[in-house]
């Protein structure tokens, strides 16, 4: 790579400079687990399933840090040996258009990032979460979820891909196609929000109706109580993959649908439940779904804007040793100087995100009239899932989307004094 080039040298630093960054929160959030239980939580755990939590906290950082060094040195490797250079020309000398090179460029190293990469999913699943109690899946769900995944890629990532290319390579549209790109990306992704719980979750997991019962009708009172207007109620087979436990919902305008974890149902009681699902709703009423998708939005025109004014900058691509630009090339060698700004938007949204919950946590305090399940639920949702009771405040700011479980407990506890 020329010496005066300043995007390579950008980019080396950027990427080096955020593997290090993150290595030094994991190092501070090692640092921080503390021998003595925290007595909030002593109702849930005991010190046995406090020092197994510890060692899980651990291990996955451990493992984290090989996995990422990993893929930092393959992608290095690759890069300066002129990696993109050789596969770009081989894909040119097929003599395919813009489009299909750019989905066969995509597509092969996709390919060969998931190959790449096959071990490190199989050790964390069947070896790490099996040996702390996690892991349900076979071998033969795990290979049919990552061909699940890849059809799924194929079907649904192919046309948008493919629609972006043509966008940034035809020159009909005088140099709009950002503007069309950002409609194309941004349609796309509400259309999959709407999607994904109707069509593509049942592909990896089963959705039965909940069952009659106290339970159900506790739930359907509170939504009745606070006009949400839930519109269906199911149990998802949680257990089929992994004993760790959740909830969620989905759903446009006046189609609300709630699903609830079997694991989750198995673990908890029912007032703990209606206050988990209070604060999932505390979300919606919020209006923090809304706000989100806005800005998400808003950072897709900000980025595709950004795309257009390097998609045919020479030195950006001779950084990569491809010359001249080409558009598929362009896209990937964008994302790479992105990079940093991406790192930057990420901790802020984390910020908004765990203001968010904090708001979310007060919401179902004040519509179940009390604090006292849902403090009882996190404390459980901790020790089921064997969460970090002390991380870093530096982990917590770069990496947390939700506040420590510690933080949210003496929160509430401040609402129910």
């Amino acid at each position: 790579m020329p010496a005066y080039n300043p995007y390579f040298w950008i980019i080396l630093v950027a990427v080096i400079g955020i593997f290090l960054l993150d290595l030094i929160a994991e190092w501070f959030n090692l640092k921080a687990l503390k021998p003595g239980l925290p007595g909030e939580f002593s109702d849930v755990f005991d010190s046995e399933k406090y020092l197994q939590s510890q060692s899980y906290t651990r291990t996955t950082t451990r493992f984290g840090f090989v996995e990422s060094s990993y893929g930092l040195g393959l992608f290095l490797a690759f890069w300066l040996i002129g990696g993109f250079n050789w596969l770009n020309g081989t894909i040119a000398a097929w003599g395919q258009g813009e489009v299909i090179s750019g989905l066969l460029f995509f597509g092969i190293l996709f390919v060969v990032n998931e190959v790449l990469t096959l071990p490190f999913d199989i050790y964390n699943t069947f070896k790490i979460e099996d040996q702390f109690g996690f892991n349900k899946t076979t071998m033969r769900t795990f290979l049919t979820d990552k061909i699940k995944g890849g059809i799924l890629a194929l079907l649904l990532g192919g046309p948008i891909l493919a629609l972006l290319l043509w966008l940034f390579s035809t020159e009909l549209l005088q140099g709009n196609a950002w503007l069309w790109g950002w409609g194309a990306l941004s349609g796309f992704s509400l259309l999959m929000a709407y999607l994904a719980p109707a069509i593509i979750l049942p592909l990896f997991n089963k959705f039965e109706p909940l069952e009659d019962g106290e339970l159900k009708d506790a739930i359907n009172a509170m939504a009745s109580k606070c006009q949400f207007p839930l519109t269906e109620l199911s149990v998802m087979d949680g257990s089929k993959r992994s004993s760790k436990s959740n909830a969620f919902f989905t759903g446009f305008g006046k189609n609300k649908k709630i699903a609830l974890y079997d694991t989750l149902i198995e673990n908890h009681s029912t007032s703990e439940l209606v206050a988990v699902l209070a604060h999932e709703i505390g979300h919606y009423k919020k209006k923090h779904i809304i706000q989100t998708m806005v800005i998400g939005i808003l950072q897709t025109g900000i980025l595709f804007f950004l795309l257009n004014l390097f998609i045919a900058n020479a030195r950006l691509s001779a950084a990569f040793g491809v010359n001249p630009p080409v558009v598929h090339c362009s896209f990937l060698f964008f994302a790479m100087l992105f990079k940093p700004i991406s790192k930057i938007l990420s901790v802020a949204m984390s910020i908004l995100s765990r203001r968010n919950e904090f708001e979310a946590d007060a919401y179902a305090a004040d519509l179940t009239g009390e604090a006292s399940s849902l403090i009882t639920a996190l404390k459980k949702l901790s020790a089921d899932n064997l969460s970090n009771l002390t991380p870093h405040s530096f982990y917590v700011f770069m990496n947390y989307s939700h506040p420590p479980v510690i933080t949210r407990i003496e929160a509430l506890r401040k609402i129910s004094s």
